[in-house]
């Protein structure tokens, strides 16, 4: 989920055996909600910009037998992991091409690619627009593109943990600071027409647990328990939050998770466009 430079850069995430974990076990959990509506039948020659540690990846040669997936990401931790996720999955053999590079300068020729995917990554650029220009350049006409978002605005608790919602607040203020975009889910629509994109649609896709799915339902908490604590140290060194905070919201979490009638919500919106 990263897009280059000579080493790793600044994530919020960080680059840990136990994020490279998590990030496989978050491709599987969100799997069905992504890919619900994604079809990239006709397309052979994929390009996934911020392919990370492969998780992604790997779903999308699963899904879609007939693609070659190019792989790009800034980090060269990420990259290793994911050849080491791809190399060990048979299915994947020669049906992928793994390559260190930037998402705003990407090292292809023009129409080298007939579909690219696009997920968890927006969030982490300073210039979407500029990204999303450069991957229409490389793609062909009648190419379809698919980017995925986040709109942590949207994230909903119940019940009410403050020092949650302070330390959600923080997390967001921290990934804008650092460049990023904790709500560009929203603004994809017109990212891709001023990119020059065609037959734009966005759809909103949520993730709403509730006594109707309990045992989902503390799965996805203790996930996003691990999410939130893999950027608690980074936070606290920047002074957007504290220690009293992040025991507060792990005293909270552990609540919710107990509590018989909790409630866990969060929106992300997907698009899709086409290249002319």
């Amino acid at each position: 989920m990263n897009s280059i430079a000579t080493g790793d850069f600044p994530y919020i995430h960080g680059f840990s055996a136990d994020e490279q974990s998590r990030l496989m076990r978050q491709a599987r959990m969100f799997e069905s909600t992504l890919f619900s509506h994604i079809d990239y039948g006709g397309a052979t020659r994929l390009l996934e910009v911020g392919c990370g540690v492969g998780a992604q990846t790997e779903i999308l040669l699963r899904r879609f037998p007939e693609l070659h997936v190019t792989g790009v990401d800034r980090s060269p931790t990420q990259l290793a992991a994911a050849e080491r996720n791809l190399g060990a999955t048979a299915w994947c053999e020669s049906r992928y091409t793994l390559r260190q590079a930037d998402a705003t300068d990407l090292p292809f020729a023009e129409r080298s690619f007939d579909a690219a995917y696009l997920c968890w990554v927006l969030e982490h650029m300073p210039s979407p627009a500029r990204v999303l220009s450069e991957v229409r350049r490389v793609l062909s006409p009648g190419a379809t593109v698919y980017v995925t978002e986040v709109l942590n605005s949207s994230f909903f608790l119940d019940p009410y943990s403050p020092n949650l919602l302070r330390y959600w607040m923080a997390f967001n203020d921290h990934q804008y600071d650092s460049g990023g975009d904790p709500f560009v889910g929203a603004k994809l629509g017109n990212l891709l027409l001023a990119g020059g994109y065609r037959d734009v649609q966005t759809e909103v896709k949520n993730v709403h647990l509730d006594n109707r799915q309990p045992g989902r339902r503390k799965q996805m908490i203790e996930f996003w328990q691990e999410l939130l604590l893999s950027a608690a140290d980074q936070l606290i060194a920047a002074g957007k939050t504290d220690i009293p905070t992040v025991e507060g919201m792990r005293s909270e979490l552990q609540a919710v998770r107990n509590d018989p009638n909790a409630v866990f919500f969060f929106a992300f919106v997907q698009a899709r466009a086409t290249v002319y």
